[in-house]
């Protein structure tokens, strides 16, 4: 198995690994043996939320793992209901707690929630735990080129990494050319398309599979790898986190990705940001 995962820069000054493990639904009573397992097969990028409610496990498996913090990349999420000015504290400062660490490699905002009107001063609050050293880089999750744009212009701080659904079936390639025009990284939740549509049962994804030996997954792990996005998989089974990580060692023609490219239907699985308040 080939494991040397690339890292991107950060427009913070850090970088972040390409390849990461994400917790989303993973059970609580699950988590702690699920992060050490991917602990163990080669991740060093762990991503939760504090609204997945598994935080102190995660954090358990880390100090578990004996693995150093240093060398593991660690991101969380503000909970939507944590948006005024006077909650955003608290909220960052429990977890820390929960994860029983000092500082966070990325804190991101969940959602927009564009109804309530907070992103903005959540944003200046988030720039507060940039500047004092203990998110080591800021970001937001679900956000939409207006949200984006509203924070440009209204900020100082530009956000590291916007981390958004996409898959092959939603590309978001506007999103996507938007923020590298403003050095903000895109991150892929759902990357596989949750199970939602056949994705390893589509010809482009079938063929390539075929032409590498290897499985539908990695093919799709691989596409968005080749096409420059942050990718942060799941799974419960070691065996299958093992197979997520395995992707270096081939790459897909230009044909292949561009077979692949040609399957977006800009369909959403999740939900639009737009609408989640």
């Amino acid at each position: 198995m080939t494991n040397s995962v690339p890292s991107l820069p950060l427009n913070s000054g850090t970088t972040i690994p390409q390849l990461g493990f994400g917790v989303f639904l993973v059970d609580p009573d699950d988590t702690q043996r699920v992060v050490e397992d991917a602990l163990s097969v080669g991740y060093r990028h762990i991503d939760t939320a504090t609204g997945y409610n598994n935080e102190t496990q995660v954090g358990a498996a880390i100090r578990a793992s004996g693995i150093p913090r240093e060398e593991i990349f660690l991101t969380t999420k503000l909970r939507n209901d944590h948006h005024k000015e006077r909650d955003v504290e608290g909220a960052f400062a429990r977890s820390l707690d929960m994860l029983g660490v000092d500082y966070l490699d990325l804190y991101l905002i969940h959602w927009p929630m564009p109804a309530n009107g907070f992103f903005v001063d959540t944003w200046r609050t988030f720039e507060t735990f940039a500047a004092d050293g203990r998110a080591k880089a800021i970001g937001v999750s679900n956000f939409l080129v207006p949200h984006l744009e509203t924070l440009l212009a209204e900020t100082d701080v530009v956000p590291a990494v916007n981390q958004v659904e996409l898959h092959p079936i939603f590309q978001q390639r506007e999103l996507k050319e938007f923020q590298a025009q403003h050095g903000i990284q895109t991150e892929a939740w759902g990357p596989l398309g949750q199970g939602k549509y056949d994705l390893f049962g589509m010809s482009a994804i079938q063929d390539a599979a075929k032409a590498h030996d290897v499985q539908p997954a990695q093919v799709v792990l691989r596409w968005h790898l080749q096409t420059g996005n942050i990718v942060i998989p799941k799974s419960n089974s070691r065996d299958r986190m093992a197979q997520n990580f395995d992707v270096f060692g081939f790459e897909l023609s230009g044909d292949e990705m561009a077979a692949i490219d040609a399957l977006d239907e800009n369909r959403r699985v999740g939900g639009n940001p737009l609408e989640v308040n």
